[in-house]
């Protein structure tokens, strides 16, 4: 493939997506990518709605473009595990359903791996709101009071990070670290740029990869996810012992602290400080945040940092003794292709 462009896997995992699956398909055969060098791999996890029927008939509209996997465990680390063994790409896109792609989002992930030499690039997550509720949680999410300084929240970052929203890999390092954790609930992607780190490969952010993403859209699946989160984040913890950055961490200390100024009777009366501190760093941050979406917004975001904060934090500490009692990280290993042919294609399909 001297010269020419890297075969490429795009890889989704889905389950009962049927409000959003084709729309997202569209996206990905809108890409300018060269088709003939471009595969769609679909995770699915037995869907129970419509999802297959609509990617039955988009497979059939696109024959040998698009292929489904049947993903029993409905894990979407699981799912990404069976698209890679299937998968014929040098370069592995991973999609969520949820998302809108910018028309070169193949393109510009396969040239910043090859621009960068990168093992793992990808771009910011630019959050889409539909919602009233939407619009405060994006503007929420805009703070580093929420995000804790996360680059890949970030739409002007660019450079070398530790994680990237999505990713697009370069086939042969995925298979040398084994590929996603295969039991990991949540927090796979993070998982995975950790193990990828720990091995000497970097991962870059780019302004040039766009992609959009649906926020959670009420204050009870917002905290459902979240709580998700800081459990799937104590797993990461206590599989690798460390952190990248200590961020993942933040939320579960402040919950820790704020419980131990109620419970322990020396510290009660610093507890009306902190909880004002605290109360007023989220009135002014809400404020300051809501000023370019609308001030209407500022009692919602508000009201939305701590939802992030204890939920989080809750489902990190849950998390902490959960996998601590019963671990469940034996890794599904992902089979390498032969030869030395895996090691250089991407580099060899771009000199």
């Amino acid at each position: 493939m001297a010269g020419g462009d890297p075969f490429v896997t795009v890889a989704i995992p889905c389950f009962n997506e049927e409000r959003y699956i084709e729309k997202c398909l569209e996206d990905v055969f809108a890409q300018d990518y060269p088709a003939d060098s471009l595969e769609v791999l679909v995770g699915d996890g037995m869907s129970t709605d419509r999802t297959r029927e609509i990617l039955d008939r988009l497979a059939a509209a696109h024959p040998g473009a698009l292929r489904v996997i049947d993903n029993p465990r409905r894990l979407q680390a699981a799912a990404m595990n069976a698209m890679i063994d299937e998968a014929r790409g040098d370069v592995v896109i991973r999609m969520d359903v949820h998302a809108r792609y910018a028309p070169d989002y193949v393109r510009q992930c396969v040239a910043v791996l090859a621009e960068t030499g990168a093992d793992n690039v990808g771009g910011s997550q630019r959050a889409v709101p539909e919602t009233w509720f939407q619009r405060a949680l994006c503007a929420a999410l805009e703070s580093p009071l929420a995000v804790g300084g996360a680059k890949y929240r970030n739409p002007e970052a660019e450079g070398f990070v530790d994680t990237v929203f999505l990713g697009a890999f370069r086939r042969n390092v995925l298979e040398a670290v084994g590929g996603y954790d295969g039991n990991a609930a949540t927090n796979e992607d993070a998982e995975l740029n950790q193990r990828l780190l720990a091995a000497g490969k970097r991962i870059y952010l780019s302004r040039k990869i766009v992609v959009h993403y649906f926020p959670r859209s009420s204050f009870r699946a917002l905290a459902k996810q979240y709580y998700r989160y800081g459990q799937g984040r104590a797993r990461t913890l206590l599989k690798h012992k460390t952190f990248p950055t200590p961020r993942p961490a933040i939320p579960f200390a402040m919950v820790a602290g704020g419980a131990a100024l109620l419970a322990v009777p020396a510290l009660r009366p610093l507890a009306p400080i902190a909880f004002g501190a605290y109360g007023a760093a989220v009135a002014i941050e809400a404020m300051r945040v809501s000023l370019r979406r609308g001030l209407t917004l500022a009692p919602a975001v508000a009201a939305i940092f701590p939802v992030l904060h204890v939920s989080h934090g809750l489902g990190f500490g849950v998390g902490l003794v959960r996998y601590a009692l019963a671990p469940d990280w034996d890794e599904h290993r992902v089979r390498p292709r032969a030869g030395a042919e895996a090691a250089a294609a991407l580099d060899g399909a771009n000199t």
